[in-house]
Parts: structure tokens; sequence; C-alpha cells
């Protein structure tokens, strides 16, 4: 029981960025936009993270600096792929190789240094002393806990609101969309930077709480994940919650296993959670062959109004 209660808060704390960044990947795929810049947000997520907030020591400070940062690649990815209509995966690559290249540049000088402090927890004094409970929820940080408000609340926003229907329509059938007055191209400019905000304030949770040091590339793949995770989820932010969960325990069950004295290389042990991720894309694959796969109808195909259908 006690290895299965750490392995469940390791998992919990290893799937919350990976959790997030589905989450800003779906908000921008729902509206027809595709995010291949997961990997590259994330980690200017996490360097800006970093700078600001060792040289200003402001956790609000840095944070701001997050949602700046990744708000701004957020708006470049959306004036490629929704105005100059690029190919999305192009457009998504060159965020990724362009985030990698230019985080490590900036993350230099602050690499390997300690942050000035660890960021808040929920202290739930009532689950003290309940078994399972209280070791899994009992002390949480605040980014664990706004992850699955914003995954019940993404949920409820697209399946049982009016603007998750416009959202929808967007992604399936952006002429119906337009057609019903929502304007697609100002609608689709504002998912795809709240996408992006979301998935660089994963990659500050990865800094701030997962792993407080920068180190250049520290994301290590996880971008990818979340990349594949919204295929896994089908577009849901719900069932997006349990499959990050259970690829952070994927990812954390290598390190438990050596703890418990395991002769298992430790490489061989981390390429579980990207073993799978490839077993899994090949099943999906396999067993949807012929049917709908639960993406928006009209993802990553762009949208010219004067153009007759």
């Amino acid at each position: 029981m006690d290895f299965i209660t750490l392995l469940l808060a390791a998992a919990i704390a290893s799937g919350t960025p990976l959790l997030i960044a589905t989450l800003g990947g779906i908000l921008s795929e729902r509206a027809g936009i595709i995010q291949l810049g997961t990997e590259g947000i994330m980690l200017m997520g996490a360097v800006s993270a970093c700078l600001v907030y060792i040289r200003s020591g402001s956790l609000w400070a840095a944070l701001a600096a997050v949602v700046l940062v990744s708000a701004a690649l957020g708006l470049v990815h959306a004036f490629m792929t929704v105005t100059l209509r690029a190919n999305h995966i192009v457009s998504g690559l060159a965020m990724t190789l362009f985030g990698a290249g230019l985080s490590a540049y900036l993350g230099k000088p602050v690499a390997g240094q300690p942050l000035p402090g660890a960021f808040p927890r929920l202290e739930l004094a009532f689950l003290d002393g309940v078994p399972f409970l209280g070791p899994i929820f009992g002390r949480l940080d605040w980014f664990t806990w706004i992850s699955f408000a914003l995954a019940l609340g993404l949920h409820l926003l697209i399946h049982r609101t009016s603007w998750g229907l416009h959202l929808r329509a967007m992604g399936d059938n952006p002429a119906t969309a337009d057609v019903m007055g929502i304007p697609v191209q100002a609608a689709r400019y504002a998912y795809v930077v709240g996408g992006a905000v979301l998935i660089g304030l994963a990659g500050a949770n990865m800094l701030l709480v997962y792993s407080p040091t920068w180190n250049e590339g520290m994301t290590a793949g996880r971008g990818w994940i979340a990349v594949a995770l919204i295929i896994f989820a089908r577009w849901n932010p719900l069932r997006a919650l349990l499959c990050a969960y259970f690829f952070g325990a994927l990812d954390s069950i290598g390190f438990r296993i050596q703890l418990e004295g395991s002769l298992i290389p430790s490489y061989f042990l981390k390429m579980i959670p990207y073993v799978v991720t490839i077993l899994v894309l090949m099943y999906l694959g396999w067993r949807g062959r012929g049917k709908p796969s639960g993406s928006p109808e009209s993802l990553g195909l762009p949208y010219i109004r004067e153009q007759r259908l």
C-alpha cells in the first residue's frame, strides 16, 4: 500500500504539467489549429519563469512573464496559421525548434541555480492521518488544484455552453460557424493564444514544482507526450486528466523501481513512458481503421472566407 500511495502521489506530480499542456493543446485544436509547438513553448515558459524569479525574487512576476512570453509565441503561431494560412505542422515544428534553441541560450546564465523559494502548497489539515487520501491530497501545490479545476471547467465550457458550441463549430466547419455570425478568425486567435498560455504555464510548473532548477531541455520530450495525449483523450479535457496521470505514473514508476533495488539499467526505465506512447498510438491507429477519430473535422485546414466549398 505504501508503494501504491507513493506511486500515485508521484504520478500526480509528474502528470500535472502533462495535463496542463494537453488542455492547452485541446483548446487550440478544438478551434481547428494544430499545435505541435508544445515542447518549445513549455521550454520558453520554464526558462522565463526561472530568469524572472531568480532576478526579481517575485513569484507573481515570474508567472506574469510566463503568460506574456507564451502568449507572444501563441500569437506568432496564430498569425502564421490563421492569417498567413501556413501549414500548421510546419509552423508548430518551427515553434518547437525556436523555443528549444532560444531557451537553451537564455538559460545558460541560470543553469543549475536554485530558485528563491518553493511554490506554495494547499495544506488540508483535515486529511492528516487519513489513510491513502492524506498522503496524496493533503499537501498538493496550487498548480495541481488549478489543473483539476481547468480540466473540469474546459469540459463544461466545450460541452455545456454556447461558447463551447461555437468552438466546436469552428473546428468542425468554420464556414458554417461564420454564417452563424461567429468571428472565426478572431476567435481562433484567442483560443490559440489561450492554449499557448496554458502550455507555457505547464513548463513553469515543471520548473517551479516538479524540478526546481533550470536545465537545458528539461522537458525531455514531455511536450510531445502532451501532443499524443490529445489524441488518446479524443480532445476531451476529462479524459485528458486520466491520461495525463496514467502517463505520469509511467514516468514515475521507473524511479520507484530503482528505489526497490532493481538491476534494470536506468536508461531503460526512463524509456517506459515514451515506448508506451508509441505502442498506444500504434494500437489506436490499428483499432480506429475506417472509424471516426474524434478529431475536429477541419483540424489543420486553412479557412478562406471567400472560397466556395
